[in-house]
């Protein structure tokens, strides 16, 4: 009974009092079943780096309060490992071989903006907003129209306010969060997106990699942080040239080449996860007095990875479990009590996010997008989707960030470094070698899973490619 409006509840309810109270039921299920959404995504933190994923040194209480009374998938991954990319992915829906951005590369198109999910989100009666980091061009700047707030942030961790006073980016989004909340509409379902620039290096900076928030300060002071588990320099010795040549490894000179350097960036990084998961409690808290908690969906991701000194590496870009997977959690209120707590074991991407959230909105997901809706996942004790496998990639032009393509899967891992004369290709299996130590390529009991695993790239280059 859709149409039934208010009046003719109350005058049902007045002849028929328990029929009245199933019609306001359903009408109270109704609007529960477009709850409000709030996307975070941090930029550079990998899986591990949580509380609740098991690492036993960076505290993050409230992200693991959300894993306690949520859902975490454990094997999450970006298609691309760099924040450009990964963004424009999760903005359209779509892979960086089908929407085309990366750095240096032109804007995103405005058929793909228009699709993308705060455009769905706004067009089925959500107000739409963006506070931090933003990371994409677009064509014909739509931003206005797509969002009823949009505030930027500059690439800057340490900002000036009106009265003199300085204040670090993160805690300045966590007030313009407070304040989106405060002025929306009661009534109103909201998609607000949170993207925080922490802990992202501040790359200009080879003294000061990691500037965290006051609220931070003196934590990890006096504890040793042990060195990278894949640290070992013959780990990185057994590396093509191309790769000891690369990005990975000058940045790996800036941050963790010494015991010294790595201790003080270590601790300054793990500082700025907690600063966020600080403003996330402010967040959540600023809800539950607004009276949103219950109908509140919060998911929290991460843009790539990053590798903290494994493999004498920095940074990511390459095709690597620790460049490759990030976190994801997805608490809705909403769930049984007996789900709380899940631990997902599927594969999920983070192009399934934006088909989700256009999903929980009660919104079609846009025909051309290429990740899953994980809604059902959420409500199911199933915990496998079909997914064997994903298409993965790194294609922006850079002298130190080789170009490369391959196939993510549950047992082998397949890359190919395209643009190297000749074409250089790995080949892992994780279920001998999960540490990937061992390139399997040239192994003569792989040859059958190589031809394979090239195939099946070919396959969804191809499809990618001609998506639109």
């Amino acid at each position: 009974m859709p149409n039934l409006d208010r009046r003719a509840v109350r005058t049902l309810a007045s002849s028929l009092g328990i029929l009245a109270l199933v019609l306001i039921g359903s009408t109270t299920q109704a609007r529960t079943e477009r709850p409000n959404i709030l996307f975070l995504l941090v930029d550079d933190q990998r899986n591990d780096t949580l509380g609740c994923a098991g690492h036993p040194i960076v505290k993050t209480p409230v992200v693991d309060s959300l894993a306690a009374e949520g859902v975490r998938f454990r094997n999450a991954f970006v298609t691309t490992s760099i924040c450009a990319a990964s963004r424009a992915s999760i903005l359209t829906g779509v892979y960086e071989r089908t929407h085309g951005y990366t750095f240096g590369k032109p804007p995103i198109r405005v058929a793909h903006m228009a699709k993308s999910y705060p455009a769905v989100l706004k067009e089925a009666g959500y107000r739409t907003g963006f506070i931090g980091k933003y990371g994409v061009r677009t064509e014909d700047k739509p931003e206005r129209e797509i969002f009823d707030v949009f505030k930027p942030s500059p690439y800057y961790y340490i900002l000036e306010q009106p009265d003199g006073s300085k204040r670090h980016a993160t805690e300045i989004k966590g007030d313009q969060a407070i304040k989106f909340l405060k002025d929306n509409p009661h009534g109103k379902p909201f998609c607000l997106s949170i993207s925080f620039n922490a802990p992202h290096a501040v790359d200009g900076d080879l003294e000061d990699h990691y500037p965290w928030p006051k609220a931070t300060e003196g934590m990890y002071e006096n504890v040793k942080i042990p060195a990278p588990r894949l640290g070992n320099s013959s780990i990185f010795d057994n590396h093509p040239e191309f790769l000891k040549d690369s990005m990975n490894r000058i940045r790996y000179g800036w941050r963790w080449d010494t015991p010294e350097k790595y201790q003080k960036n270590m601790k300054g990084y793990f500082r700025m996860l907690s600063g966020i998961d600080r403003v996330i409690g402010r967040i959540r808290n600023e809800l539950e007095n607004l009276d949103l908690d219950g109908s509140t969906v919060i998911i929290y991701m991460g843009d790539n990875g990053y590798y903290m000194g494994d493999r004498g590496f920095a940074g990511k870009w390459s095709h690597y479990e620790q460049s490759l997977r990030v976190p994801l959690i997805i608490y809705d209120p909403r769930m049984p009590k007996e789900q709380h707590g899940e631990v997902k074991d599927m594969m999920a991407l983070n192009i399934d996010v934006p088909a989700t959230m256009i999903a929980l909105g009660g919104a079609e997901i846009p025909k051309h997008y290429q990740g899953r809706n994980l809604r059902s996942s959420l409500q199911s004790e199933d915990d496998h989707d079909g997914r064997v496998d994903f298409f993965c990639e790194h294609l922006m032009d850079h002298q130190n960030i080789p170009k490369w393509e391959g196939v993510r899967g549950n047992r082998h891992v397949y890359a190919r470094y395209f643009e190297q004369q000749p074409v250089y290709e790995y080949l892992h299996d994780l279920d001998t070698d999960p540490d990937q130590l061992v390139n399997f390529a040239s192994h003569s009991e792989y040859q059958k899973i190589l031809k394979r695993m090239r195939i099946r790239c070919d396959e969804l280059k191809s499809l990618y490619e001609s998506s639109e």
